[in-house]
Formats: C-alpha cells, sequence, structure tokens
C-alpha cells in the first residue's frame, strides 16, 4: 500500500473540468474521499468497481421491484451510492493509469445493464401493483431516451471530432485532442454569463443529460413517489437539450467547408471550395510564429458536453 494522496491532488488530478451538476454537488464530494481511502490498493481497479457498482444497481433494482413505498426509498438510495462508486472508476483510472480497452467496454455495457434492471423492475413492480399500462408505456420510453441520448452523443462527438482533425490537418497540426474550453470570463450578454458563472463552478451548461435522467427516473421518482410525471418531464427537458445540441451542430456542420477552405488558403494550399475571406485570427495564426489557431476556436458553437457522459470511457480507452 503506497501513502495516500492530499485532498486537493486527487481533486486536481480526477475532476473533470466540466460535468453534470448531479455529479458535481451530489456525487464528487463523497467520491473523492473514498477515491483517496481507496486509491493506494492497487488491486482494486476501475473493472472491480465497476463490478460493485453493478451489484447495488441490482440490489437497488431488487428493492424497486418490492413495490412498497419504503422498498422504493431504498432503491433509489442504493441507485445514488452505485452511481457514486460508478464515478469513482474513472478517478481511480485517472490517479493510478490503470485504465484498459476492456474496461471501457465494461463499464458502459455494465451502466446500461443497471440503468435497464431497475427501470424495469420501478415500472414493472408498479404495474404489476395497479395494473395499470402507463407503467409500461413509461418503461418504453425511458428505455428508449436513455439508450437514444448515449448513441447521439457517440455519434455527435465522432462528427465533433472528424471536423477537428481535417481542420488541424489543414494547418498543418498534429491531431487533437478534445481541449478545454477558454477561460472564463464575464460578459455582458446575460445567457454568457450564465454560462461562465455555471463553468466557473465545473457544471457544465447542458443541464438536463443522460445522467440528469437516469437519476430522476431512478431516483427522484422513486423518493417522491411520482413515478409517472418525473420521468415525463426529465424526458421533455432531456429531449430539448438534446435539440439544442443537434441544432449547434448542425449549425457548426453548415460553417465547417467555409472554415477549412480558409484554414487551408491560410497556408497557402489551393483549394476547390468557394473563394470567402480567411478570418483575421488565420491570417495572423499564419503569419505569426509560433500561434496557429486551435480548432476549438472554428468549433466553438458545438457544445463540448455532446459526449459528456463518455468521458470517463474515452479516458479509460486511451490509457
Amino acid at each position: 500500500m503506497t501513502q495516500r494522496l492530499p485532498l486537493r491532488e486527487i481533486r486536481e488530478r480526477t475532476y473533470k473540468t466540466r460535468d453534470a451538476w448531479w455529479t458535481v454537488l451530489l456525487v464528487d464530494p463523497l467520491a473523492v474521499r473514498l477515491v483517496r481511502l481507496i486509491a493506494p490498493y492497487r488491486r482494486i481497479t476501475p473493472n472491480v468497481l465497476t463490478g460493485i457498482a453493478t451489484l447495488i444497481g441490482l440490489a437497488s433494482a431488487a428493492c424497486f421491484a418490492m413495490q412498497d413505498r419504503p422498498w422504493l426509498v431504498a432503491g433509489a438510495l442504493l441507485f445514488h451510492l452505485s452511481f457514486v462508486i460508478d464515478c469513482m472508476d474513472g478517478k481511480i483510472a485517472r490517479l493510478n493509469g490503470t485504465g484498459s480497452l476492456f474496461g471501457a467496454w465494461y463499464d458502459f455495457v455494465f451502466d446500461r445493464l443497471r440503468m435497464f434492471a431497475c427501470t424495469v423492475a420501478l415500472m414493472g413492480g408498479q404495474y404489476a401493483r395497479t395494473g395499470k399500462p402507463v407503467y409500461l408505456w413509461i418503461l418504453v420510453a425511458v428505455t428508449f431516451l436513455d439508450l437514444f441520448r448515449y448513441l447521439n452523443g457517440s455519434q455527435m462527438a465522432k462528427v465533433r471530432r472528424a471536423m477537428r482533425v481535417q481542420l488541424d490537418e489543414a494547418r498543418g497540426l498534429p491531431q487533437a485532442v478534445d481541449a478545454p474550453g477558454q477561460p472564463d470570463q464575464w460578459p455582458d450578454n446575460w445567457r454568457a454569463r450564465l454560462r461562465a458563472m455555471l463553468r466557473r463552478y465545473r457544471i457544465r451548461p447542458h443541464l438536463v443529460s443522460g445522467i440528469e435522467f437516469e437519476m430522476a427516473v431512478c431516483i427522484i421518482a422513486p423518493l417522491t413517489g411520482w413515478i409517472v410525471g418525473v420521468p415525463i418531464v426529465a424526458g421533455v427537458l432531456l429531449m430539448g437539450f438534446e435539440f439544442l445540441l443537434v441544432a449547434k451542430l448542425w449549425r457548426a456542420t453548415r460553417k465547417f467547408p467555409r472554415q477549412l477552405a480558409a484554414a487551408q488558403r491560410a497556408r497557402g494550399i489551393r483549394t476547390t471550395a468557394p473563394d470567402v475571406p480567411v478570418p483575421p485570427a488565420a491570417r495572423e495564426g499564419a503569419a505569426r510564429e509560433g500561434h496557429v489557431p486551435t480548432a476549438d476556436e472554428a468549433l466553438q458553437a458545438v457544445d463540448e458536453t455532446a459526449a459528456d457522459e463518455n468521458d470517463d470511457l474515452e479516458f479509460t480507452a486511451r490509457s
């Protein structure tokens, strides 16, 4: 066993630049302390933590299947605990460098298994108790939205990376890795001020994503007893935020050919794209030694949170 690191250093090495508000406020404060306790024990790998989280998630599903109010509360608390432990696996991978390609698959698949099992147990249990078909429809809708969010985020991330790679190649840069956003400023626009404030506290502006949706269905709904209402509201908010992300991506892809052509002309590369003015930043970047505009400058219209729930997965695969 190695010596435990200071809590501040663990935060610096394991916290994401931006994360879901549920994770930042309700998970990280506990998870980082648990990581400090177990990090010296190298036998506790990210895969072990994923397995523990899955088992606790299945225990949560068993509680939901019991249908009564006390069991629903117990199931909600166990689901939150399983999510805390699941968040620890990415932190341990960052801290100890113990990620693996298999771990990327293992984490993703068993996260989805845990969510599906808990949703089936919760909605199926309520259908068995009341006989109301609405719970079966909610089950179908929750399953669809949960999978859609992850598939949509993954595909948007691929498009963003492809555009960044092409822009960097046009600028003569090595392949880019998604970089953190620009330093926070305090602009005049109220929406920009709100985004800057959220980023200052590591909270991403994408306020209702897959994480918040799962927590609403498997924690808030059973705790409040609003098993139908909470998933419906959370699902509508999830799709609203997903629509905003898709709209931003669409606008970025519309601008991309012109941005690519401008980057190529800034380096003197012949292009068949329509003749458009080279942005000042690109001209200055080509003329001033040591400064080349980054791909993020061209893709800033796309919300960086398109694949936020896969951040731990992507890091694990790279480690």
